[in-house]
């Protein structure tokens, strides 16, 4: 058929449906793409939605996510723990170990060279090793450590000797990178990896946990206040040939403890076995280990140091209202016992003079009159019928007269006998003393302004005013007159006391304290300075109170850490005293060169 045989208006059928197929292939192509757009888009729009609920999930729960394998790998399996300003006190490390397999062989002789051979090399490279102890090991076949913590270049000095037995894995140890330097707060990491003793068994579960892992622990210890601590008390130890120290530093207003040593102290990288027990002989001597902490867990009677406790607690009980009232100074007979000063203080004595001199028997009448009562509920109130409020887990009972106490009982614990506390609780005490009367647990973690406890009351603030001047008499003309250091207006009371032992007490051996708080304007911190059984010595003018070797050292120390705390000493500034003046003017009168 032809084309001119068509019909008019008439086309092609052939050419018609072809064209009509290329349009519906076309369509059908561009929808599919249309829908595999959406679909991608939809996805996306799903997964965005997803996300962004997650996100809003975790940061209104604060639950973590799981990191992984790789997020775990990359951060260390105990957390940090620094001081409050971020310098860095414990922190896990990487090393080598240095380890004998026997098995390292698969056949034959586990050694390629002789025990003494290897021995010999391993000496050359680590000169402290024991020959002996490594030939023995060496010899007996048995896998185990011959030396932890070792450096690269030593591993590579190992290898060297050529010996397949000689491994030496790559290992996390738990690093001080202070040494001994706040022993005691920090404590140690066990082979097991629990932390013992110090802030690293109370915080275990937390330094292991993610977010600690992840985190550092913040303490409150400032590294350059604990270690000028440390240094005066070591100095302290050497010019008294004590037997051991304690002290701490204390903030007034938060409980936050800035310093915490005990000596003689260990190193938390090398803790030795007799770092953490003494022989049964050595405790019948009342030794204890180094890593003992006398700060905290030792009780002690602390002497004088009560005697301001007592005259708060009798000005805030309303028995003593003149304090130029006169009482008799001659020995007291109570029972059948006498309570004597160590030397002649004159026919009578008003408050000032009695804490001046440090008065026993004034001491004991102000707290007769006070009652047991009375004196026993303001220690209850500062926590000393207790252990010390701290999170060390090592943290001593003290020796507590339970019952109602006797006359007599009242008395002794009026000036520090009869009852045993830590230095802790006496910090504690004298924070209360000076900063308005309230009482704070001390803690060692760093604290921000909001989460500061509140406290309890315990004196009234006029009582509270009136005891920062009386301390800082005892400083200007008392017996804590080598304390004082010029522009830092410090304050506080001399401790002498006797320890206890079989029998009796021991008249040769003394615990010496110095507490003290400064500056006593606007007081800030509580230092508190104890000696164990310190010698009379041409340092210490042959003399073993606490004047003589606690004061001492506190004198020394505050100027070293005021500046640090943002205290810079001003001659021109101090307590004003000259209400009390007149009730002194001998030791005014001595103070003056008249």
């Amino acid at each position: 058929m032809n084309a001119a045989a068509l019909p008019i208006g008439t086309f092609p059928t052939t050419v018609s449906t072809g064209r009509r197929k290329l349009v519906n292939v076309r369509q059908r192509t561009l929808l599919v793409a249309k829908l595999r757009t959406l679909w991608v888009l939809g996805v996306f729009a799903l997964v965005g939605v997803g996300a962004l609920g997650r996100i809003g999930y975790l940061g209104a729960t604060g639950v973590t996510t799981h990191r992984g394998e790789l997020g775990d790998a990359l951060i260390p399996d105990r957390g940090e723990i620094v001081d409050r300003n971020g310098v860095p006190l414990a922190r896990d490390f990487r090393v080598y170990s240095l380890w004998f397999n026997p098995k390292a062989m698969v056949e034959g002789s586990p050694l390629i060279h002789t025990p003494d051979e290897i021995a010999d090399g391993l000496v050359r490279i680590f000169p402290d090793l024991d020959r002996g102890e490594v030939i023995a090991r060496l010899a007996s076949g048995k896998a185990g450590y011959l030396r932890k913590s070792i450096l690269p270049e030593e591993a590579n000095k190992v290898h060297a000797l050529g010996e397949p037995a000689l491994e030496y894995p790559r290992e996390t140890t738990r690093f001080y990178p202070q040494g001994s330097l706040a022993a005691h707060v920090l404590g140690y990491v066990d082979s097991y990896g629990k932390g013992q003793v110090g802030m690293e068994e109370a915080f275990d579960k937390q330094l292991t946990s993610t977010a600690g892992r992840t985190d550092p622990s913040v303490l409150s210890i400032d590294f350059r206040v604990q270690s000028a601590l440390e240094d005066e008390l070591s100095k302290a130890m050497v010019l008294s040939r004590a037997k051991g120290a304690g002290g701490v530093v204390l903030d007034v207003d938060t409980g936050e403890v800035l310093a915490l040593a005990s000596l003689p102290s260990f190193d938390p990288n090398h803790v030795k076995p007799d770092d953490m027990m003494v022989s049964d002989a050595e405790a019948r001597k009342g030794e204890v280990p180094h890593g003992f902490n006398r700060v905290t867990n030792q009780v002690y009677e602390l002497g004088s140091t009560f005697k301001p406790i007592t005259v708060a607690a009798a000005l805030d009980a309303g028995t003593i209202t003149d304090l130029g009232r006169r009482w008799p100074a001659k020995p007291l007979h109570v029972a059948r016992f006498t309570i004597h000063d160590d030397e002649d203080l004159g026919p009578s004595l008003n408050v000032p003079e009695a804490l001046i001199h440090s008065s026993n028997i004034v001491t004991a009448q102000i707290a007769d009159e006070l009652g047991g009562v009375r004196m026993k509920k303001t220690m209850e109130t500062l926590g000393m019928n207790e252990r010390p409020a701290i999170e060390l887990p090592a943290r001593g009972f003290p020796i507590w007269p339970s019952g109602k106490w006797p006359r007599l009982r009242t008395m002794t614990v009026s000036f520090g006998h009869g009852i045993a506390v830590t230095p802790l609780h006496l910090a504690g005490a004298y924070a209360a003393l000076v900063n308005g009367g309230i009482w704070r647990p001390a803690t060692l973690k760093k604290l921000d302004p909001a989460d500061v406890p509140a406290g309890r009351r315990v004196f009234s603030a006029a009582t509270s005013a009136r005891i920062r001047q009386l301390l800082r008499m005892i400083v200007e003309y008392g017996t804590g007159r080598k304390a004082d250091a010029p522009g830092f207006r410090i304050g506080g009371k001399t401790g002498s006391a006797e320890k206890p032992g079989v029998g009796g007490y021991r008249r040769h051996a003394l615990i010496t304290t110095f507490a003290a708080v400064f500056p006593m304007d606007e007081p800030r911190y509580v230092v508190v300075a104890m000696m164990d059984e310190p010698q009379g010595t041409p340092a210490t003018s042959y003399q073993r109170t606490a004047a003589w070797n606690a004061a001492p050292a506190v004198g020394r120390l505050v100027p070293r850490i005021g500046p640090l705390l943002g205290i810079m000493p001003d001659e021109t500034r101090d307590i004003d005293i000259s209400d009390l003046k007149p009730l002194i003017p001998q030791e005014v009168s001595k103070a003056n060169g008249e």
